[in-house]
């Protein structure tokens, strides 16, 4: 067969010109090459050599600015064009296959036509990015030369009476067209940017996001192709795989998408909705209603694209249908073409009619389907990141001007505020996510029933119906799931709350040899809690089975029905396989209907909350004057200037920015007399509730840069005084009047305390800022001298002053980091001294006029308390003048006042100063000096001070100890070092690429060998039904056409009559589904069971591990970490993993099953299959790790947002007194715009991953349909055999990208097996001891009688010792007191009894038996000890003093008599069975420790050691202890470790310690006698 452009026949039709050249077919065709050679020619040499230079890239910053108009018009218009060249090529080829010989021109131009569209866009995208719009000349000339070709050729069709029968008239029609729109394309491009045929050309910038190298998220930005792809991802995801990514790597984000522009479309669209009496509309409907206005339109847009997916889905089955019909037609005879114009022409029924033709559209159908999903998802998703971001900064707004009353009366909590942010605004953005399966579903299912029934006839119905029948089943099953959850969630949190109580008390727990019983107690729960999983494994088991077993039941009905209602029922395999693959398009809604209408009803809900919180009381709501008015700070004149201006303001932020708020409304001038004083309350009345006022006619004048003080008793109202100052409570009457003077840094530029910031309530906006220090002090989640200078600059030496001035140094030099230490959420770390001295210096540094400061001195004792009076209010404050209101308990610096309030029941008993007061009220001066009196006294013999702050010291070195020791576990996992050596990196870097493999054996290993092997076999036998159903189908359906044909042969009217039935095919065919829905079953059941068996064994042997591990483990570890064992991978093991490894094995096997199949089909395709086996490795491989790191990104940058809110919602009246509320909306945007960038990009890593996959997927279907229908009409590969590759061949496709999404998942969720198993590595305690429990005596010890020999002790066999070589006898019932300075060994000493810790030399021999041979649960078990931090559990009291139940009720009632508890105890509800509280928080300090005393006395053992037991109890109860434990213990021995060295003073002998060994050992009065001695000077220092 000859080639020549015109084809070579006898006949020389071809060549034929009689009629003019034009008339010519060939001729018109060779014209149309023309405008392609001239194109290629002329952009070749630019495109490679004109780049080489790049030089006039350097004008803009980013290479992906799109600015010429109709940008996206002309990329949509090529690919269209694209598309129809496509079809032109293969009508060429098609209609070229009737003649004898080859006409090139029926093909070649359409060719080279595709080649220049291709070098058409490149050249565009090339010059736009580049920026050089003369060079758009050649494409202008291009589109002109083709759309007149075109035309020409379109003209003499139509003359020659070619009309629509024939295909290439249509095609040719179409590319006019084309080019004609394509053209004018161009043309606008001119008018709009003015390069040609005008006198100057337009001047353009790019886009801000562009010019700001910071914004690396260009979805935006990129054209058309690169947003249907994600191209511009791959950098960052082949970066990943070189560094780890984080915050500096995926930059800002892009204007449009930040919280603060989203924020303010969102308030625009709630203002439109403002009745015309300007009150906004109450309800949940109003937030929605905002919501679609704000948000609709890219909603319509990926719920349109949604629709297109959906429709080009059923082109699938549609195209099996076709092809595998094609092959079965045995006469492949078609009516020749018809000849016009020396030309053969074709229908589109015959050009259809071709399988190669069907495969490549059902090629093109897919990969545009996937490509209109993706981008569906896409939109969706970021609609509903943009909402969540909205969402929350209007909550954050509205937690700005929320009452204080609110919080206070429990209306709403800090739980349920962020309750809000963390729930409620994920379920609005996942209602947005799924929105656009609500809408798609249901034409799915519709089309996807009209065409079953075109198919099967009315046997599809009975499918569809077993289909729809089941959906209500799932979603049953869906709710049951979530009660489900809700109780496994109720009963974690009660394991949770049980096993931080263990873990906290950890160390009293093994002292006391209770570990076992409070274990027990967590096991309990856990049991509990594995019930209701057992419930959630259950029903999670009915939903896996489901939408397994689904199809395979409602294929068998529908094909039973199909073959038993008609006798001559067409059950060929291209009905058969279309409708199998229909059938699995069909399931897919069906089982998101469950999902979707549970996210709708969850939104529902959301929004009503939202709706509510919305509409609940705002600080400085007035309505009429005086029903619940703001104290806002106003004059009489000034008052009803204000409230016009509140209306405008109140919801009103600024357009730009936050920060830039103008002062509105003129000072009026303050009344005379009033000048020097700064806050004047005339007979206001305050009130938190609309109740009665809890301040009633209060007049009180705060003179300017004078220190006034606030007295009263407990519950007077004196902190609710200042907060009606600041303008937090309802004012009911009254005036509230602020003076203020130019701010002492006479600063009107951007300092905080200038007036700028009209925070939007007209009269309060006089008061500038005020530094204030609440009761309970706020600390942020930051640094100490974050907290410190709270914002503002820096001041070295101020800094200094204000730390010495606080006496923080001491605490600064034992943080880790010093003041760059982090202090945990609410100061987690910090004792209450520590917490408060914080937020006094915070105040201190500060630089406003006011200081108002509530009760500073509550929780430091007198040597603090006076240091800070000294140093702090009255050097530091005093100095600079500044107004200072202080409330106090401490009535000794009541002579330092210049003005004193006091106050009585809510009322002011009096003002004025002390003289004044002195003349005017001599009764309460005389109660007062009487109480002066007393506390100086008190002063005299406290000592307390030091000890109770070196102990707090002392506590929080350990802990702070213990949380240097282990950096959070997560850097230790990713110890990535950055060392000079490139290989370690890389070496890391490689680390991260792996699948942990062995968390996978410690996790399937945990299951038993049993539950795995039956995993394993039930997952590859269930598989092999499938295909063996699948597999019998084509062969039963082959065989129907074979035995057609034999009819045909034999002149049978029916197959039936030749001998052929349907029912042996059947009845194999009913019993293969049957088992095959079996295995179902039994897979679902296998894993969730493995799951739970997994789930139990972990946790089981995780706190067993814990128990018994030395206290070492709690020392170096932090506590949050070996919670997060417990808490959140726990939970990841009981609920996720086991879903995860279903989705996996079950994608996974499905792809080896389809490749097999059709490798089986068409053993070509395994030569295919190599290159794109390769592909997906690389694209699974750098995808996983550019994932996980996103994932963690994502959960990292969440927390900082909720712990804002939670912090915020807390410190809502220091943030407000401050007037920072500008400053915290600026972080709260950071911190949202933080979370939302890695949200997006975690959206767009997926969506790049699924594209390219789905790519994949659509080749695979290519490759296997071309392959197999060559391999059927040539090989005489039977018809069922191609239909089923086919529909394995769309499988794949559906299922690829599953399965790399489930392994980044499962690599991730491995992860908490991985960081379990690190702790079930730890070496527990040893508890044998040499002799058996049996064999120590009964009351051992009965003497008490201890041998100290030759003992060195320490922590660890890594560390020094802590004792060397002591020696020591005490005789029974001797009293030892042991003192040292902190750290000499006095508290170790004490352990060493216990075998705490490791006793390496040495030995203690108690009533002559060696400790080392003890069981430890006996040895501890005889000893009683009281620890220095009180250790209290939540219970009863009972259980608090005796949990193993072994004492009487007399027992405990004598215990707490000695412990001075007992008249406490006996006014408590319930007496002994009264609630003690989590950490015994409803008693104060001192019982607590009392408590721990009657504990040790309940145990009557011999031997008593007291470790600083009575360092938080008053002096008077002390010495009464000291009494009692003399008496109570007269015939016992009693160790006491003092910090007070007058407290061992009446010991029977003293041991003075340093640095570990033993410096004095005699009687107190022996050592006292010697002037030299240690302990001698220790007395003298205590005096």
């Amino acid at each position: 067969m000859s080639l020549a452009f015109c084809g070579n026949e006898n006949n020389s039709l071809a060549y034929n010109v009689d009629r003019g050249v034009l008339n010519n077919g060939c001729f018109l065709d060779a014209l149309n090459v023309v405008p392609h050679i001239f194109l290629l020619f002329i952009t070749f040499p630019i495109l490679f050599i004109g780049w080489g230079s790049q030089s006039s890239k350097v004008h803009i910053h980013h290479s992906t600015w799109l600015h010429f108009p109709g940008h996206n018009l002309r990329w949509l218009l090529t690919f269209i064009l694209l598309f129809v060249l496509v079809c032109e090529i293969a009508e060429g080829i098609v209609s070229d296959g009737f003649t004898q010989s080859l006409h090139l021109h029926l093909y070649m131009p359409a060719g080279l036509a595709f080649m220049a569209g291709i070098t058409s866009i490149i050249y565009y995208h090339n010059i736009e990015t580049s920026n050089f719009p003369k060079l758009l000349l050649a494409l202008l000339f291009y589109w002109v030369l083709a759309f007149l070709m075109k035309t020409i050729k379109f003209a003499k069709y139509t003359e020659h009476g070619i009309g629509l029968r024939q295909l290439r008239y249509c095609i040719t029609g179409l590319l006019v067209l084309l080019y004609g729109l394509l053209l004018a394309v161009e043309i606008n491009v001119i008018l709009g940017r003015r390069y040609l045929c005008f006198t100057e050309a337009m001047e353009v910038k790019p886009p801000e996001d562009l010019q700001d190298l910071g914004v690396r998220f260009l979805q935006p930005f990129v054209n058309l192709l690169s947003k249907a792809t994600y191209w511009w991802m791959n950098t960052f995801i082949t970066a990943a795989h070189h560094r780890p990514i984080d915050l500096k790597v995926i930059g800002k984000l892009p204007i449009a998408m930040r919280a603060l522009t989203n924020y303010l479309k969102l308030r625009k669209a709630f203002e439109s909705q403002r009745r015309p009496l300007g009150s906004m509309p109450q309800g949940p409907k109003w937030i929605w209603r905002a919501l679609r206005q704000a948000f609709g339109r890219p909603l319509i847009i990926s719920i349109t694209f949604r629709f297109l997916a959906d429709l080009l889905g059923f082109a699938g089955p549609l195209c099996i249908s076709g092809i595998v019909h094609h092959i079965s037609k045995d006469n492949r005879t078609i009516q020749p073409p018809i000849k016009l114009l020396g030309v053969y022409f074709i229908s589109s029924q015959e050009f259809l009619a071709n399988a190669y033709v069907l495969a490549v559209l059902l090629f093109f159908a897919l990969i545009l389907q996937r490509t209109f999903l993706q981008a569906s998802y896409y939109v969706a998703i970021e609609t509903g990141i943009n909402l969540r971001g909205a969402i929350q900064t209007k909550i954050y707004n509205k937690i700005m001007r929320l009452c204080t009353s609110n919080m206070s009366m429990g209306e709403l909590t800090v739980g349920q505020i962020c309750n809000l942010v963390a729930i409620d605004t994920n379920q609005l953005m996942w209602f947005f996510f799924l929105c656009p399966n609500l809408w798609a579903m249901p034409v799915q299912i519709i089309v996807g029933v009209i065409l079953l029934y075109y198919l099967l006839g009315i046997s599809a119905f009975i499918g569809a119906t077993v289909i729809a029948v089941l959906a209500p089943v799932q979603y049953f099953v869906a709710t049951k799931l979530s009660q489900a959850q809700k109780s496994t969630l109720e009963y974690s949190s009660e394991r949770l709350k049980k096993t931080n109580e263990l873990l906290r008390g950890i160390k009293l727990l093994k002292l006391y040899a209770w570990e076992h019983i409070f274990c027990h107690s967590v096991e309990e729960t856990r049991g509990k809690e594995l019930i209701s999983l057992q419930a959630f494994a259950l029903y999670t088991t009915i939903s896996i089975f489901m939408n397994a077993a689904i199809p395979i039941a409602a294929v068998l009905t529908t094909f039973v029905v199909h073959v038993h209602i008609s006798e001559e029922a067409d059950l060929s395999p291209a009905v058969a396989f279309a409708s199998l693959s229909l059938f699995h398009i069909l399931v897919t809604p069906l089982f998101l209907l469950s999902s979707v209408v549970r996210s709708t009803v969850k939104a529902l809900v959301s929004a009503q909350k939202l709706s509510e919180f919305f509409s609940s009381d705002e600080i400085g709501d007035e309505q009429e004057p005086n029903a619940t008015m703001p104290s806002g700070p106003s004059n009489h004149n000034s008052k009803y200037q204000a409230v016009p201006l509140k209306v405008v303001n109140r919801k009103r932020h600024p357009r730009d920015d936050w920060n830039n708020y103008s002062h509105e409304g003129g000072d009026p001038p303050p009344q005379e007399g009033d000048q020097d004083l700064c806050i004047r309350i005339t007979s206001g009345y305050f009130t938190w509730t609309d109740g009665t006022p809890t301040l009633s006619n209060v007049d009180i004048k705060v003179p300017f840069g004078q220190l006034t003080m606030i007295v009263g008793q407990v519950g007077c109202g004196k902190s609710s005084l200042l907060l009606a100052a600041l303008g937090e409570m309802q004012r009911v009457s009254g005036t509230v009047t602020w003076n203020i003077l130019p701010s002492l840094d006479s600063e009107g530029d951007d300092s905080p305390t200038s007036d700028k910031d009209a925070a939007g309530d007209g009269d309060i906006q006089k008061r500038g800022s005020v530094a204030y220090a609440s009761q309970k002090p706020w600390l942020l989640n930051a640094t100490l001298v974050e907290n410190i200078t709270f914002e503002m600059p820096m001041i070295k030496p101020r800094y200094k002053a204000v730390i010495e001035a606080c006496s923080l140094q001491p605490d600064i030099d034992i943080l880790p980091q010093g003041d760059q230490t982090e202090i945990g959420e609410r100061g987690i770390i910090l004792s209450g001294g520590q917490r408060q001295r914080i937020g006094v210096a915070r105040v201190l540094y500060q630089q406003t006029n006011v200081v108002l400061l509530d009760d500073p001195f509550s929780a430091l004792d007198i040597h603090l308390s006076d240091h800070l009076m000294q140093e702090g209010i009255l050097k530091l404050l005093r100095e600079e003048k500044r107004t200072v209101v202080l409330v106090t308990h401490k009535l000794q610096y009541l002579p330092h006042a210049d003005w004193i309030i006091a106050m009585k029941d809510g009322t002011i008993q009096t003002e004025g100063t002390l003289k004044d007061i002195q003349n005017s009220d001599p009764e309460l001066f005389e109660q007062w000096k009487t109480l002066m009196h007393r506390q100086d006294g008190e002063f005299e013999k406290e000592t307390v001070a030091e000890s109770m702050t070196v102990l707090e010291r002392k506590n929080l070195r350990r802990a702070m100890y213990s949380k240097e020791a282990a950096k959070t576990e997560e850097e230790h996992e990713e110890e990535s070092v950055e060392s000079d050596e490139d290989d370690n990196l890389s070496q890391a870097m490689r680390h991260r690429a792996t699948i942990p493999w062995r968390s996978c054996g410690v996790y399937l290993s945990s299951a038993g060998l049993l539950l795995l092997s039956l995993l394993l076999l039930s997952q590859l036998f269930k598989h092999s039904f499938m295909v063996a159903i699948d597999y019998w189908l084509a062969h039963w359906t082959s065989h129907v056409i074979t035995a057609k044909m034999d009819a045909a042969g034999r002149n049978c009217t029916v197959a039936q009559e030749c001998g052929f039935s349907h029912s042996w095919y059947l009845s194999v065919f009913s019993v293969l589904c049957c088992l095959g829905i079996i295995l179902c079953l039994v897979t679902s059941v296998a894993v969730e069971w493995t799951g739970l068996r997994v789930a139990k064994e972990l946790h089981h042997n995780l706190l067993s591990k814990i128990i018994l591990a030395p206290m070492r483990l709690f020392e170096t570890t932090p506590l949050g970490n070996i919670l997060n064992r417990f808490s959140s991978d726990t939970n990841t093991i009981d609920q996720h993993i086991p879903a995860t490894l279903e989705c996996l094995s079950r994608s996974t096997l499905l792809c080896v099953s389809a490749l097999g199949v059709i490798s089986y089909v068409t053993p070509v395709f395994l030569i295919a299959l190599v290159p794109l086996a390769i592909a997906c490795y690389f694209i699974q491989k750098y995808f996983r790790v550019a994932s996980r790191d996103l994932q963690q990104l994502e959960d990292s940058t969440q927390l900082p947002l909720l712990s804002h809110f939670s912090e915020t919602v807390e410190g809502l009246t220091t943030i407000r007194a401050f007037r920072y509320e500008p400053r915290f909306r600026q972080r709260l945007l950071e911190y949202t715009d933080a979370n939302n960038i890695a949200s997006l990009f975690l959206t767009a890593a997926n969506r790049w991953l699924e594209v390219r996959m789905e790519y994949i997927g659509a080749c695979v279907v290519l490759i296997a349909a071309v392959a197999s229908i060559t391999n059927s009409l040539y090989n005489h590969l039977s018809t069922g055999l191609v239909g089923l590759g086919l529909t394995y061949a769309l499988m794949v496709s559906n299922y690829l990208n599953w399965m790399v999404r489930n392994l980044a998942d499962m690599e991730v969720q491995l992860g908490s097996v991985k960081r379990i198993n690190g702790l079930l590595k730890t070496e527990p305690e040893n508890y044998e001891g040499l002799m058996a429990a049996s064999q120590v005596p009964d009351g051992w010890p009965r003497q008490g009688e201890i041998q100290i020999q030759n003992l060195s002790v320490r922590y660890d066999t890594t560390l020094k010792p802590v004792l060397k070589q002591v020696n020591a006898h005490i005789s029974p019932g001797q009293k030892v007191g042991i003192c040292g300075r902190t750290g000499s060994g006095k508290s170790s000493f004490s352990l060493a009894f216990f075998r705490m810790v490791d006793m390496f030399e040495g030995r203690i021999i108690i009533d002559d038996i060696d400790i080392a041979k003890l069981p430890l649960q006996t040895l501890r078990s005889r000893f009683s000890i009281i620890l220095q931090d009180p250790i209290l559990f939540s219970g009863t009291i009972r259980f608090n003093l005796d949990p193993e139940i072994k004492a009487t009720d007399d027992m405990l009632w004598e215990a707490l008599e000695i412990a001075q508890l007992k008249p406490v105890v006996k006014t408590l509800p319930g007496g002994l069975d009264a609630t003690v509280t989590e950490g015994g928080e409803n008693f104060s300090q001192g019982q607590r420790q009392l408590f721990c005393l009657a504990r040790a006395f309940v145990r009557k053992s011999s031997i008593l050691i007291m470790d600083e037991a009575t360092a938080s109890i008053d002096m008077a109860t002390e010495s009464i202890l000291q009494k009692v434990v003399m008496t109570a213990f007269a015939d016992r021995t009693v160790v006491t470790i003092a910090h007070r060295v007058h407290t061992i003073l009446n010991a029977d002998l003293v041991i003075v310690m340093k640095r570990g060994i033993i410096l004095e050992y005699d009687r107190p009065q022996a050592l006292l006698e010697k002037e030299d001695s240690v302990f001698a000077s220790f007395v003298k220092a205590d005096k």
